[in-house]
């Protein structure tokens, strides 16, 4: 799936990152790819396997969180971002979320969330994003995030 950029955000941004949720540089994390879209919406796709299943046939509630909580992270920083006429995305972290779970997702095809902004202001992003698996929305997500100051032990996360 590509949005306005063929590389994801967290390749552009933070190659080096090894976050367990969207880190490119960490080879047994989820390494998610979000790519913005014309609309505003950061999207992404993701294939689970056996070992991310909670029972089988089904993705582990954790799992879904991580991933809807890093790839809602990029969404709130890709648009702190361009906000503020940044060159490069700023450190944001969560400051709380919910997901509420409206039926099992499966494991056996590609999973797709999309993401997007419901307010923002220079240092807040709250995110709504909708986890879709076989064309059905099987989990929807709020969250807030904040940008950090300089000083914060996450303010370098993405160098």
């Amino acid at each position: 799936m590509r949005g306005l950029s063929t590389k994801s955000l967290q390749e552009a941004y933070a190659p080096k990152s090894t976050c367990y949720g969207c880190g490119p540089a960490n080879p047994r994390g989820l390494r998610i790819r979000s790519f913005p879209q014309q609309d505003g919406t950061v999207v992404m796709e993701w294939q689970p396997e056996r070992h991310h299943e909670a029972y089988p046939g089904a993705l582990n509630g954790g799992i879904i969180g991580t991933l809807f909580d890093c790839h809602s992270n990029w969404a709130a920083a890709w648009h702190l971002m361009k906000r503020q006429g940044l060159d490069r995305v700023p450190a944001t972290v969560t400051a709380e979320y919910s997901v509420r779970f409206l039926k099992p997702t499966p494991t056996d095809g590609p999973l797709k969330i999309r993401a997007r902004v419901v307010e923002l202001t220079d240092r807040k992003a709250v995110v709504e994003s909708e986890m879709i698996a076989k064309g059905e929305v099987t989990a929807t997500f709020w969250g807030t995030f904040v940008a950090v100051p300089p000083g914060h032990p996450a303010y370098h996360r993405w160098e």
